[in-house]
């Protein structure tokens, strides 16, 4: 059985998350460590504006059961990144409009405004190479990646955004953070 606490906050996050455009109706992917073998993530089929304790389910980090057939395809990554990273307790993957949008032009993310700025100061871009060959190679290069930075984002080209952290706010305030930072950028650039 899931922790119905845990269900209730990230079906709450899920819907804020979605309602900022950080997830769309079935893409994106939300997670969260429950001990130090398993973590719950949403299903495949789950809806982000909707989520219930059916969008989720438990799984197991070293053996891949039935429950790994209806999870979301990003699991693999998110059971790398907390086998690899042991100060992630929570998860998130998204496509934020402006931040994916910045990607297409850009090589880094250099963020004007004041909390972009003292949060991040600079974000560079993760080109991901061919994209037929991506989710061959996708887990241990997030992972890696994670592992090599201190601000706990990863955006990649075309792809979108992977964000961790242990306090579930200090996610949603980088992910919230990024977003806005991206959309001021495109704004000053239309001028």
């Amino acid at each position: 059985m899931i922790d119905p606490n845990t269900v209730k906050l990230l079906s709450n996050l899920s819907l804020t998350m979605f309602r900022k455009n950080f997830f769309g109706i079935y893409h994106g992917a939300i997670s969260a460590k429950v001990d130090h073998n398993s973590f719950i993530i949403n299903t495949s089929d789950a809806i982000f504006d909707e989520m219930d304790e059916r969008s989720f389910c438990k799984l197991t980090m070293n053996k891949k059961d039935y429950r790994w057939n209806i999870a979301s395809i990003e699991s693999d990554i998110h059971s790398t990144i907390y086998t690899n990273i042991h100060e992630a307790k929570y998860i998130a993957f998204g496509v934020p409009i402006y931040t994916t949008a910045y990607t297409f032009d850009h090589d880094e993310i250099i963020l004007d405004d004041y909390f972009g700025k003292t949060t991040f100061g600079k974000i560079n871009i993760y080109d991901p190479g061919n994209f037929d060959s991506w989710y061959d190679r996708n887990a241990l290069e997030i992972t890696k990646y994670l592992k090599e930075t201190n601000n706990h984002v990863m955006v990649i080209r075309g792809i979108g955004t992977y964000v961790y952290d242990r306090d579930i706010n200090n996610l949603v305030k980088r992910v919230a953070i990024l977003e806005n930072s991206c959309r001021l950028l495109s704004i000053k650039s239309s001028y």
